[in-house]
């Protein structure tokens, strides 16, 4: 009965209100043939998860609607050539394993290549590459 309650808790904390307009009409202007839509409201941002032809999905938008980032799961394999040379090239390629990827798509026309990393159960990495292979940020994840 307690993991029911805790389950329940923490699903309802995601959603505090009602996921504004403006950030439902910008999502299904820019994704009309999204399928499987779920709004995540945390107040400070929207995350929408959804599915589209190229995949798992998750959109991220400000309250008035904005789009800030859309990120989609990718295979590591399949990643240009020159951001597999970049991770190669870098700190991490030897003690570090690679645990996911994504293709972070931004505003501007911009792309981003996060690439998360792991040296043991405490020491875990996202390491984001530029379309040309340069690690261009690291962050500390859990």
């Amino acid at each position: 009965m307690v993991v029911i309650v805790l389950v329940f808790g923490f699903s309802s904390f995601a959603q505090i209100r009602k996921t504004p307009a403006a950030v439902t009409q910008a999502f299904e202007k820019q994704y009309p043939n999204a399928s499987k839509v779920q709004y995540e409201d945390n107040l400070i941002n929207v995350q929408v998860y959804f599915v589209s032809d190229s995949g798992k999905m998750i959109a991220k938008y400000n309250g008035d609607g904005a789009w800030k980032e859309t990120e989609r799961e990718f295979n590591y394999d399949n990643l240009p050539a020159d951001v597999k040379i970049g991770f190669d090239k870098s700190k991490y390629a030897t003690d570090w394993k690679v645990k996911e990827t994504a293709i972070i798509y931004l505003p501007n026309n911009e792309m981003r290549y996060r690439v998360k990393v792991e040296k043991n159960d405490l020491q875990k990495k996202y390491l984001f590459f530029d379309r040309n292979g340069r690690l261009v940020k690291d962050s500390l994840t859990i």
